[in-house]
């Protein structure tokens, strides 16, 4: 094993798996591609991806619901009225002990001390006050009221100090007499640095070689002291606004006998309003509700207090519902600190998604600024799409696996001698029939095979295609459930021409109560929208304009639908829609169909849905084209397109 001391080995102690593999971009793209056909904007979609995160790996929504779960934890578990009630448990127990020592002399001086004590304010912090001068008879009642003022000293100090708790367990009056120095010059510091005073920054430095004990975490500038000072006297204050106003009396009249001194109290309140000027942007005036049945105390309850806050924050950060979120805003310390060391990984690991599928160059930004897919990340949907479709006509029987037809022609039944750059597909009978015959002539002969026996299928050129896909976009696909099918559809069928027959020309057109021509980009972002016409006239004449510029080509007219025609172009250009069905817009859509039919096209119309009224109409346009009708369901649209479209290419 190496000893270079810059290797450094440990056991592995759980968590994320540190040999996991990242985020599949490919598999994240088709869960965006998904909301993004169902009429999300990629911007939104991105943020949905990134909430319910890829797989198994956990999303935003996740990280959040652990974060809610965690602050419901601390606000039913603990109570912040612990040290109040050890001030009364200890207090209580200050005065039996007083009592018992007192009932065992027979004196006029301890009668008279019992009459004082029964005097005492029925309230726990005006009790503590009134007894801040007595002279006790008992050691034991002494030493109990002595651990009231220590109490209240560590417990105010331990809120605004990071690790003086514990340093303060055994105090002495020489301890009291250095914090309450201390305390006078933080103060006199920060008042100098409210003033603007020039030698502020040497004054810093002497003040810390001074009292740097009181600061473990040793802060380098005056603005690092007065951060971490801030933040805990802030969360000081809102645990004062989350108790009673009686309990916020008591604490407040307790103060003054920290440490039994008056100038600890005192100062700390003075501490508090200058840092409160001084940082007024922090949260100074919140508060929270605490039901639980631990008490903590003032040290303890305010930490509490700062990790609700922190929690607050964190929620805001993963919920990412604010102008300009980014996932660089989440506070990764502040959820370690929280959630653990597993959610610092999880987040940073749906940072690294996010950052990979920007990197990728999967999105780009439009003119007006907002995020849209780019052809990169088109081009995959397209090639996922259509790898959806040719696993699904795969699947069917009796058919060829439609990923690899048309590579190199159809085949016209003939085979010759393979020649250098030939690419179609070996003739194999008669490849092995060629190398037996050639062994059998020259016994001598011991190779397999020889470059003269290999014989191909011969091919003829495929003939050119130009195909209109017209697809529904009235209201009804969108609520049937049909939109997203027949967007992955076209999606398929555009990948198929643009990779494999090129020279095939492909339009897209949409039709609701108006037709229009598409890009795939178009079709892919374009939002359900209630629509109310089935606009199939308008969608033939551009089919038709498409297929008349291509005289050379096989025309081929593909309709995608779920309702009779319901509307038709006028001759203003509007969209005239009635229902039912106006006679005269079925007749100018069934004169386009006879226009298109005597083009020679192939139709073929998938009808989706059981509407009796579209069955009648699709069965007349086949009597009247020749064509044909499909009916799928949604999910097998996408095979039963692609697949009509090859059909309608080996027929050409």
């Amino acid at each position: 094993m190496s000893s270079d001391p810059s290797f450094r080995y440990s056991r592995f102690l759980g968590g994320p798996d540190p040999l996991a593999p990242p985020y599949d971009p490919r598999a994240a793209l088709d869960a965006i591609g998904d909301d993004v056909l169902a009429g999300a904007s990629p911007s939104a979609a991105l943020r949905e991806l990134l909430r319910r995160g890829l797989g198994d790996r956990t999303g935003l929504d996740e990280l959040s619901r652990q974060v809610h779960e965690r602050r419901r934890e601390l606000r039913s578990r603990y109570r912040l009225d612990g040290t109040l009630r050890q001030v009364d448990e200890l207090l209580r127990q200050a005065l039996a002990d007083e009592r018992e020592a007192l009932a065992a002399e027979r004196s006029d001086d301890a009668r008279f001390r019992e009459m004082q004590l029964d005097a005492l304010p029925s309230d726990t912090a005006g009790a503590v006050r009134e007894l801040a001068g007595y002279d006790w008879r008992s050691a034991e009642g002494a030493a109990a009221y002595a651990e009231i003022q220590r109490l209240l000293g560590r417990e105010l100090l331990d809120q605004r100090f990071a690790g003086i708790r514990d340093a303060m367990r055994q105090v002495t009056d020489a301890d009291v007499a250095r914090v309450a120095d201390m305390l006078a010059d933080l103060n006199a510091l920060l008042s100098a640095h409210a003033r603007n005073e020039p030698d502020i920054d040497r004054r810093f430095a002497e003040f810390m070689d001074k009292h740097g004990e009181f600061f473990p975490e040793r802060p380098g500038t005056i603005d690092e002291l007065i951060e971490s000072l801030a933040q805990r006297s802030a969360q000081a204050s809102r645990l004062l606004n989350s108790l009673t106003e009686q309990q916020r009396a008591e604490l407040a009249e307790l103060s003054a006998q920290a440490f039994g001194d008056p100038r600890i109290g005192a100062a700390l309140s003075q501490l508090d309003a200058q840092l409160q000027a001084l940082r007024p942007d922090l949260d100074w005036s919140g508060g929270a509700e605490f039901d639980g049945d631990q008490p903590l105390g003032l040290g303890q309850a305010s930490r509490a207090m700062g990790e609700l806050a922190d929690l607050d924050a964190l929620a805001e950060q993963l919920a990412q519902a604010y102008p300009g979120a980014q996932l660089s805003d989440i506070d990764l310390e502040a959820l370690e600190r929280t959630l653990g060391p597993r959610s610092v990984a999880d987040a940073r690991r749906l940072a690294e998604l996010e950052q990979a599928l920007r990197a990728d160059g999967l999105f780009e930004r439009a003119a007006d600024g907002s995020l849209r897919l780019s052809p990169r990340a088109l081009r995959r949907l397209g090639e996922t799409a259509l790898r959806d479709v040719a696993r699904q006509l795969s699947a069917r029987g009796g058919q060829r696996d439609t990923r690899l037809a048309g590579a190199a022609g159809e085949p016209t039944g003939a085979s010759r001698e393979w020649r250098f750059g030939d690419t179609e597909p070996w003739d194999v009978p008669r490849t092995l029939g060629n190398a037996v015959l050639r062994r059998a002539a020259d016994p001598t002969d011991d190779a397999p095979f020889a470059l003269a026996d290999v014989a191909i299928t011969e091919t003829e050129a495929r003939s050119r295609a130009a195909v209109a896909l017209c697809v529904d976009t009235s209201w009804s696909m969108v609520a049937e459930g049909r939109w997203v099918p027949m967007k992955r559809t076209a999606l398929a069928l555009h990948q198929l021409v643009r990779t494999r027959f090129r020279t095939d020309a492909l339009e897209l057109i949409t039709f609701g109560r108006l037709a229009q021509t598409v890009s795939a980009e178009e079709l892919v972002g374009l939002d359900g929208a209630y629509e109310q016409g089935t606009n199939l006239h308008h969608a033939l004449l551009l089919a038709g304009r498409h297929l008349r510029k291509h005289p050379d080509a096989q025309p081929v007219l593909l309709v995608v639908t779920d309702g009779e025609p319901t509307a038709r172009l006028t001759p203003d250009g509007e969209g005239l829609f009635d229902y039912p069905p106006d006679p005269e817009t079925l007749r100018v859509t069934v004169a386009e169909l006879d226009h298109l039919g005597r083009l020679g096209a192939a139709v073929t119309v998938f009808m989706l849905g059981e509407d009796p009224s579209l069955r009648a109409f699709v069965d007349l346009v086949a009597r009247r084209t020749g064509g044909r009708v499909v009916a799928p369901d949604p999910d097998g649209l996408g095979a039963a397109v692609v697949s009509d479209y090859l059909r309608s290419r080996r027929r050409s």
